[in-house]
């Protein structure tokens, strides 16, 4: 019988999947600790060992070189996800050097040779004969320039440090760059959102105060436990999705009749937020989405909220020519690299490219065209994205608009201050863009867009 813990079997499973099959760590990983029945101690362990592994797991590679003295990529995949494994204990938490090399080479012997075990024993070893200072000094030293020296200690491909320096240039907060790329290595606080008419935060926990006023922080143990979150009636939502889709939903005053919009609304978070706006002002919600499983997700999503909500599946390019001038406020939660929220997914940063904001610029810029078709004449445009990129963000606006009398940019920062529970720090005027390091919440990019009746 293996002497391995199970709280890093359920980690290693989780790291192979993310590594072997691109599955996505927050999703897989709840279902494997349920599945493995761990208790609320090795639960945590479990997390904080995955997450912690995959923000890490630039750095830990460059670790993992020196100690083996070959590249990463000449070590078999699974013995590397061990030694990731072994390395983030051993420089990263307070586990005891014997139990993480020890049970590493028991990980080690389940996917691998008995030579691998010999091997990943070896490399622990001469990794745990050095402090983690002095393993990142030997890492920087072997840094080739400023852009390469920031994505070694910090963990993120330096075509990310760049993107999110010139993000933060255009604001004119460049010096915020080391404070957003730690806040991208923090564990993220679970943020819980109270649907309006159906929950009250009061329910969930303690108020966020920060942005959204349906916003609560999770006091811990699994949300799904919750009764509010059991029957629908709120969800688990970052503060920053829930502050986008307010500020669609209540950058002014909604009237009876209204037909309002979720372009692209799997798996449903902004979309059942908007439903039960949606219900309470007496306006009509219609909920699109391309994948069909994503349109499963959003429906039951909506189960909940009142009234129902008219759910559809197909290419949301379709409406500006099929509906022109139907609606008179759209959210358009365009598909993107995914950078702004890289504290809850950190494998992402690992799995995107640049050669994919090439394409995803260009569905962006289809699906904007869209939306502003399907637009009616006093109507208002929410183009929201997870990415903090310049070119997913505010370059897709400005290009959508240029030419365009009959559009105008709503000051998205003045709503904000509006809606927001406290003084929120924006210096991205006239869109909103929230930050990790400054907000708390992922980096949600708002920009609100009128057609002139």
């Amino acid at each position: 019988m293996s002497r391995v813990q199970p709280a890093r079997r359920v980690a290693l499973d989780v790291l192979r999947a993310v590594e072997a099959d691109d599955a996505y760590s927050n999703l897989l990983l709840p279902a494997r600790i349920s599945r493995a029945g761990l208790d609320a101690a090795d639960a945590g362990l479990a997390t904080e060992l995955t997450y912690g592994t995959l923000r890490l797991r630039g750095y830990y590679d460059r670790v993992i070189a020196l100690a083996a003295r070959r590249p990463v990529t000449k070590i078999d995949p699974a013995l590397l996800d061990v030694l990731r494994l072994g390395v983030h204990q051993l420089l990263s938490t307070r586990v005891a050097a014997h139990a993480a090399v020890d049970e590493s080479v028991e990980l080690a012997r389940e996917v691998g040779s008995r030579s691998g075990t010999g091997f990943v024993n070896g490399v622990l070893r001469t990794v745990s004969r050095s402090t983690a200072p002095e393993w990142l000094d030997r890492v920087l030293a072997g840094s080739d320039g400023d852009d390469d020296r920031l994505s070694a200690e910090w963990s993120h491909p330096a075509w990310v440090v760049r993107a999110f320096r010139q993000a933060l240039a255009a604001e004119g907060r460049a010096d915020e760059l080391l404070d957003l790329l730690a806040a991208d290595n923090e564990a993220p606080s679970v943020s819980l959102v109270a649907l309006p008419g159906l929950a009250e935060v009061a329910e969930l926990g303690s108020p966020s105060g920060r942005l959204s006023p349906l916003a609560a922080t999770s006091s811990g143990g699994d949300p799904a436990n919750q009764p509010a979150v059991r029957d629908g009636r709120a969800r688990v939502q970052d503060e920053g999705s829930q502050f986008a889709a307010l500020l669609l939903s209540r950058h002014r005053p909604a009237t009876a009749g209204e037909r309002w919009l979720d372009m692209c609304a799997g798996p449903g978070g902004k979309a059942a937020l908007l439903g039960a706006e949606a219900a309470r002002a007496g306006a009509r919600l219609l909920a699109n989405e391309l994948v069909p499983a994503r349109a499963g997700l959003v429906r039951q999503a909506l189960a909940s909220v009142p009234g129902g909500v008219e759910v559809v599946e197909g290419d949301a390019t379709r409406f500006g020519d099929e509906t022109p001038g139907a609606f008179d406020r759209i959210l358009l939660d365009a598909p993107c690299t995914g950078l702004g929220a890289l504290r809850r997914r950190p494998e992402a940063r690992w799995r995107k490219q640049p050669r994919d904001v090439g394409e995803l610029t260009a569905l962006q810029a289809r699906l904007f065209a869209s939306a502003i078709d399907a637009l009616a004449p006093g109507g208002v445009l929410a183009y929201v994205t997870c990415s903090p990129h310049v070119a997913e963000t505010r370059a897709i606006v400005e290009t959508g608009l240029r030419g365009r009398d009959d559009l105008a940019l709503v000051d998205a920062t003045a709503v904000a201050d509006g809606i927001a529970v406290a003084p929120v720090d924006l210096a991205s005027a006239p869109y909103v863009q929230l930050w990790p390091h400054r907000h708390g919440t992922d980096a949600m990019f708002v920009a609100l867009v009128e057609k002139r009746a």
